[in-house]
Order: structure tokens, then sequence, then C-alpha cells
């Protein structure tokens, strides 16, 4: 059965239920004229039983026309004898004691067979005058032969009406489910290159809805498809272009005897440009790893002051080259959070401080309800209103942020972490000039906190 069309098995559960219901529908029929007829022969016994109890005696018991014919008398003693039949020589209609318990005053009908005559006999029994009982039969051949008609009728209609309502039931399926066949075919022919949507019947059923359904998730797909496509793109673009420098760097090494520090300095280049290959490729398998399932974190109570301050330290070196300032503002809050990820994610908005950035580079940390807010504010150019909607999207990075050499996933990584959290991340221009950017991670209850940690080596970009 399964391996049938559903339109077929839709037919065949139809055509059953429907032979099941014509088949009742047949008896009670049957049934129902079967009891008419029957009724019917009753009460012409009873007319004829009442006119012979009322004819005088020695009078015929039933009717000319019909004696010897389909209706049959006989008159009994209260004995339950037999003193006389129409037509004569008639045998007994009642057993000898059932006609005496006539006579005696019950009323008897009952459906007998009559010795030397063919069917069944209808018979009715009734209080006569005097002591006696009149007794009438009449043939239910009538009635049989009728009922005969109606069966051969039955079994011709109702395997038709089975066959009619079985090619509609066929039909409605194939109407029904017309319209899944268009969305098959048209699913068919959708692939990743040439993306496309299923067809929405006009009703508003349940196939439509699926319909619908089915498109938003092929727009899903579609979408994610995209997204890989531009992810592969942007990581090949950003990894051919240290290895070419890479390369380059090498083969200038190789292609003359070179000196001491012309060597070195080749060697410097080469190993910057690895540092970069190291850290891009990290920063991809964190967002893969990302892709496949919760980021995992292990959150533990920790003062914000103490993960702002490892940041800072570890970016105090870069920024005194730079000529920069980094500034820790004070700040009592709890974080119920993973302090490695947390100070990855600070590193990352730090490092984009200083690339990017001028001025001061503050770290600060806000409560806000049950979350605390981590700020990292420079005093820059801030960011461009077109590119900041898109900040946190992977590799998506201002055309003046292309020249620095970085990658774009930093943002995303922040946005990463943040949500692994439980948290969002944000940016905002300042008033003042600059850029705030910040993420949210929740807020420990309670009082213990981790003890001071060194700085950590954490991947950023």
């Amino acid at each position: 059965m399964k391996a049938l069309p559903i339109r077929v098995r839709l037919t065949l559960a139809f055509a059953v239920a429907m032979a099941v219901v014509l088949a009742g529908v047949g008896l009670l029929v049957h049934h129902r004229v079967a009891g008419e007829l029957l009724a019917s022969v009753d009460q012409t016994l009873r007319s004829q039983a009442a006119e012979a109890v009322s004819r005088p005696s020695g009078e015929r018991i039933v009717d000319q026309d019909v004696a010897g014919g389909t209706t049959l008398g006989q008159i009994v003693a209260g004995n339950g004898t037999v003193t006389r039949s129409q037509p004569a020589g008639l045998p007994p209609l009642l057993p000898r004691g059932e006609a005496a318990r006539s006579a005696g005053g019950e009323r008897i009908l009952r459906t007998v067979h009559v010795a030397g005559r063919r069917g069944q006999w209808r018979v009715l029994a009734v209080p006569g005058p005097g002591e006696g009982a009149v007794v009438v039969a009449r043939s239910l051949a009538a009635r049989d032969e009728s009922l005969d008609h109606l069966r051969h009728e039955l079994a011709l209609i109702l395997p038709l009406a089975l066959l009619a309502a079985s090619l509609g039931g066929y039909a409605l399926a194939s109407g029904a489910l017309r319209p899944v066949e268009a969305m098959r075919r048209r699913a068919a022919a959708v692939t990743a290159e040439r993306p496309g949507r299923l067809p929405v019947p006009a009703g508003r059923d349940e196939i439509s809805r699926l319909a619908v359904t089915l498109n938003d998730m092929l727009a899903r797909l579609q979408a994610a498809f995209e997204h890989e496509r531009r992810f592969v793109a942007d990581a090949s673009h950003e990894l051919r272009t240290p290895l070419a420098l890479l390369q380059t760097e090498l083969e200038l090494a190789l292609r003359r005897p070179r000196s001491r520090e012309e060597l070195e300095s080749a060697l410097r280049s080469a190993a910057d440009e690895t540092q970069r290959l190291v850290r891009l490729a990290e920063d991809l398998l964190l967002i893969a790893r990302a892709d496949q399932g919760p980021l995992p974190i292990r959150p533990e109570p920790v003062a914000a002051a103490e993960v702002l301050g490892v940041v800072a330290g570890r970016f105090a070196t870069r920024a005194s080259a730079l000529g920069r300032e980094l500034r820790v503002e004070p700040s009592e809050a709890l974080l119920d959070a993973d302090p490695l990820r947390v100070e990855q994610a600070l590193g990352n908005l730090v490092d984009n401080a200083l690339e990017y950035g001028s001025g001061t580079v503050e770290l600060a940390a806000a409560e806000v309800h049950d979350a605390v807010e981590l700020h990292v504010r420079d005093a820059g150019a801030g960011f461009e209103e077109s590119f900041r909607e898109r900040a946190f999207d992977r590799f998506s990075r201002a055309d003046e942020a292309r020249s620095h050499g970085g990658s774009g996933l930093g943002l995303s990584i922040v946005e990463l972490i943040a949500r692994a959290h439980g948290g969002t991340a944000g940016a905002r221009n300042r008033p003042q000039g600059g850029a705030d950017v910040w993420f949210t991670v929740p807020r420990a209850q309670g009082s213990g906190v981790r003890p001071p940690q060194p700085a950590n080596a954490v991947t950023r970009s």
C-alpha cells in the first residue's frame, strides 16, 4: 500500500468507506421495504379476518375472488379442531394448541409453511363468534417476489454508485493533489545555482500554507547559501593576500644573496604575515564552531574591573607606542561570564579602537537591569552610517579599514561571544566624536568573584 500513489490510496480508502456506507444503505432499504410489505400483508389479513368474523355462519370465510388464491380461511372449534376450510380439504393452518388458544381469546400472528402450498404464508388467528376462532392466511409470494426484484436492483445500482463515487473520489484527490505535484516539479528544478520559489495555490488551505512555509524555508536556505558563498569568497581573499605577500617575501629573499639585515627584514615581514594567517585561521575556526552550535563558555563570577584591567594591561605597550592612552573607568559591576571569552571580545574592540580610532581609548562597564554592558570608546571619526548597520557582519569593513589589513571578523566574534552569554552587541557614534562599541553579559548575583588572573593570550582580529 505504501508504494501506491497518495491519490490511489485516498481513492481506495474512500471506496472502502463508500462500500460500507452503500452496503448499510442497501440493507436498511431492504429491511424497511420488507417490513412495509409485511405490514401491508398483515393489514390485509386483519381486514379479511374482521369480515370473516362478521359474516353469518355458513357463508364464505373469505371473498370469492381471493379464495383458493393467495388467501386461505378456516373456522376452528374451541378445542382447536378445524370445522370448515376455504378451499375445502385445506390442512390445518395452525397447530391444534395454538388454534385452541385463539378460540380462547388470544390473537396469533405468525409466518408458517402450509402443507401442499409453496412458499411462506402469513397466518392470523382471531377469536370468532361463539367459542370458535377464525384463521386466515395469505401467501408471501408477492412480497418475496418484490424483495427479490429489489435485491436485483440494489445489486446493480449499488456497484454502479460505488464505481461513480470512486471515480469522483479519484478526481477530487487528483484535483486536491495537483498543486502538490506542481510544487514537486518546481522543487525538483531548484538548486543552489538556480534558486526559485514554489507556486502558491489561490486558496487559503493547508496546501497553500505549506507552499508559503516551504517558500520561506527556500528563502532562508538561499540566504544561507549566499552567506556561505560570501564567507568562502572573503575567506579565500583574506587568506590569499598574506599568502601572496609571504611567498613574495621568501622569493625575493632567495632571488640573490642578501645581507643579514635584509634577511632579518624579510623574515620579520614573513613572520608578521604568518601571524596574521594564524589569527585569521583561529577566527575562522571559532566562527565555524559557532555555526555548528552554541559557542562553549564556562561562566563564573568575575569583577568587571578585573577583566577591563587585564585587557588594558595587555594593550598598554602598543598604545604607548602609538602615543595613545588607555583608560579604565572604575566599576563595581560583577559579571557571570566566561572571563577568557570576555577578554577576547574586549581585546577585539580595543584592537579596533587602536587600529582605526584616535585619541584616548576608554574601557567601561555599566549595569543595565540584570546585565552588564562592557564599552570600548575612542575619539576617532566613528562609523560611517552606511557601515554601522553592517559592522557586525562577517568580513564587513569600511573602505578605509581595508588599507589597514583587518580581516573584518573582529566585531563578528564579539557578537558571537555576546550571544553565547545570552546578550547582544551594538555600536554607535558618540556625540562628541568617536565610536562607542559594547556588548552585554549577565550580571552576577552575590559578591564572590574569582581571584585576579594574569593576562591571557586571546585571539583577536
